[in-house]
């Protein structure tokens, strides 16, 4: 089977950073807002080298999606940053009233995503924001799994016309894609062919599901890893035709198994081709204090818990 190598280990939210920098430089209509988390979003170099597109609102998140909204009427591409229990749950009413509703350029750059936030706790984590936000029409909903992919999603959410989640991470993680990739919105990336078991991952996931698949390979068992950079719109054919091969799959997500990925991967094969499926998410449950690796372990998102579903779900075949 294909395997990836490790580059190097990185935060996702650098990959956003990067992309934003770039941004600054290429495309003059693109601004940046923030709510007092600069240094965490990684978004120090593009207020140093464009003071006079950077707003920093403060602790105000709510003003903050206003005031992106209304920059859109002028022209202007906002990305918006912090943390995602902030991008989203807090100001929830303001990005459907005034972004979604409206269809507004926006672009919410949201940060500290997940589990992996890690020692600030239950009250910082965030498990529910890709159902919130996908249940938002018109709304685009991204979650790269690496640093090079997040910084070449930044970078193509600029050219797309219409509000968009982009969902990053705060720990380093594996990078393993392509420097230079070309990023595809709604266009699922096959890394692994295989004839058993599908894995379909989006995030930090995704390198936990290749990891997965090296292990069941060595049982003689063949793993096909779809990487799921965007839950909405959802590459639905990527998804059929793989499981037409291998009659199972397996969802995996750092998300509450209601309304994230796998419910969205559900919902396409009960209407196309119903097919044995397992959940590898967080059960209906808040987070709480450790570290990533501490609580990843813990809540069953892992590459053991990715192969310990993928042999459950062969025997329903």
């Amino acid at each position: 089977m294909k395997t990836y190598t490790n580059t190097g280990s990185k935060d996702t939210r650098s990959g956003f950073g990067a992309g934003l920098t770039e941004l600054g430089q290429t495309n003059e209509n693109v601004v940046a807002l923030c709510a007092d988390l600069i240094g965490s979003l990684k978004m120090d170099d593009f207020k140093a080298n464009h003071p006079e597109r950077f707003y920093q609102v403060g602790i105000a998140e709510a003003n903050m999606i206003g005031m992106a909204a209304g920059l859109t009427v002028g022209g202007k591409i906002p990305f918006t940053g912090t943390f995602a229990n902030f991008s989203t749950g807090r100001v929830y009413d303001q990005i459907r009233q005034s972004v979604a509703y409206s269809g507004k350029n926006v672009k919410i750059c949201a940060s500290h995503a997940g589990l992996t936030l890690g020692e600030d706790g239950a009250t910082h984590q965030i498990l529910e924001d890709i159902g919130l936000m996908k249940m938002l029409p018109g709304m685009v909903v991204i979650n790269p799994c690496d640093y090079n992919q997040t910084k070449a999603a930044t970078i193509a959410i600029a050219e797309h016309n219409g509000p968009v989640y982009l969902r990053f991470g705060r720990p380093k993680v594996a990078n393993f894609t392509p420097e230079n990739q070309t990023f595809e919105i709604g266009k699922a990336v096959h890394l692994t062919e295989g004839s058993d078991v599908t894995i379909v991952a989006t995030g930090h996931l995704v390198w936990e599901a290749l990891e997965a698949a090296k292990t069941l390979d060595e049982k003689g068992i063949s793993a096909e890893v779809i990487n799921i950079h965007t839950i909405k719109p959802l590459d639905d054919k990527a998804i059929l035709d793989s499981v037409a091969k291998t009659g199972c799959i397996v969802t995996a997500e750092e998300h509450n198994f209601l309304g994230g990925l796998g419910e969205s991967v559900a919902r396409v094969l009960a209407t196309n081709k119903p097919t044995p499926q397992e959940f590898v998410a967080t059960q209906d449950t808040f987070g709480e204090s450790g570290t990533p690796a501490q609580l990843m372990d813990k809540y069953g998102l892992n590459s053991a818990a990715i192969q310990a579903a993928a042999e459950r779900v062969m025997q329903r075949k």
